[in-house]
């Protein structure tokens, strides 16, 4: 079958024939409908965040439609549509017993330790395989498993309450996930920020208040439209460390600042003026939980989290296609989630 594949921190991603993978006593061999491309898989290709063994078929966002089950499987059929839950774990040691199972002490990660779906085909373990409904197209239901999933996973981490604020550092696919999420878990109002006028359009429609960092100081302009106060919690998504001093920056009292983009560079605070003086936190967060993506699911296809305008673009499975498709994400730009389309 076709992959494209990491050969190579730093160099461009190759197609590749490799063999149908094996499909054991509980795995599901999935075709690929769709896979997305994340930003992690830019810090993935540039050698930022390691990548082992190497080649690896790159892609952590998938769905698509079950073709073989082993033996032992009894939660799904051939024919099932599904996505794919990217966490590859043991169950049992203690991190997965207490539902922390992006700790497992001997879990992997598709699309990074073990491949994943640039492919035509992936095989993961049935319980990885989550239902998708029939009224959520693969594309949608690909960019959920990450972009959305973590997004939910931030909020959570967050303990966001009914009635308080949020600002969403970056709009991208997370970001546009996270604003929706917000609101519909009762933030009363959700400042999105990021350099690119259409994805602050993009979030403005789902209503969040834009703030234009390419125009504005973004702390300054989320303190004059708080009434100086700052916000309650505050989203993280980029990865720079001026992004992350400016969501720290931007807190009021008690304030909450999730840290969820990759970031290769140190960052300093005032640990007094800045986290002290206000008893604020900074809160680490990491992938998200099998146990989250149910209720996920049940938003996208309630359409409480509309995903529709989230995919703009799609590109076959191509290693020149999708390694231009990196390199737009890595300069930033326009697309708020491109998915290959086998």
């Amino acid at each position: 079958m076709k992959a494209v594949r990491m050969v190579k921190p730093g160099q461009p991603l190759e197609m590749q024939e490799v063999s149908v993978p094996h499909v054991g006593a509980k795995d599901v061999l999935v075709k690929v409908k769709a896979a997305g491309i994340c930003r992690s898989d830019v810090h993935y290709r540039a050698g930022t965040s390691p990548v082992h063994p190497l080649p690896m078929t790159l892609g952590h966002e998938v769905a698509g439609v079950i073709e073989e089950v082993g033996p032992a499987v009894r939660n799904v059929k051939v024919g099932d549509r599904v996505c794919l839950h990217y966490l590859v774990t043991c169950g049992d040691c203690r991190y997965c017993a207490m539902g922390s199972e992006q700790f497992c002490t001997s879990g992997s990660m598709i699309g990074k330790y073990q491949d994943g779906g640039y492919a035509e085909c992936i095989v993961v373990p049935s319980r990885n395989a989550i239902p998708l409904p029939d009224e959520i197209p693969f594309e949608q239901g690909a960019v959920m498993m990450c972009s959305s999933a973590t997004s939910l996973h931030a909020l959570n981490k967050a303990e966001l309450k009914p009635g308080e604020s949020v600002a969403v550092f970056g709009v991208g696919g997370l970001g546009i996930s996270a604003v929706q999420l917000a609101r519909a878990f009762g933030a009363l109002d959700v400042y999105a920020v990021d350099i690119n006028a259409d994805k602050l359009k993009l979030a403005e429609s789902y209503g969040a208040v834009p703030v234009n960092a390419s125009i504005a100081d973004p702390v300054a302009e989320i303190r004059r439209l708080t009434g100086g106060q700052g916000v309650d919690v505050a989203l993280e998504l980029v990865g720079l460390p001026q992004t992350v001093k400016q969501a720290v920056h931007s807190l009021a009292v008690f304030g909450r600042a999730v840290l969820v983009g990759i970031a290769d560079q140190p960052f300093e605070l005032n640990s007094y003026q800045d986290i002290i003086l206000k008893e604020a936190q900074i809160i680490g967060c990491s992938d998200h939980l099998l146990q989250e993506l149910p209720l996920l699911v049940e938003l996208v296809r309630r359409g409480v989290l509309d995903l529709s305008q989230i995919v703009t673009r799609t590109v076959p499975l191509d290693a020149e296609a999708i390694n231009a498709a990196l390199d737009d994400l890595e300069a930033f730009g326009p697309e708020v989630r491109t998915v290959i389309t086998p």
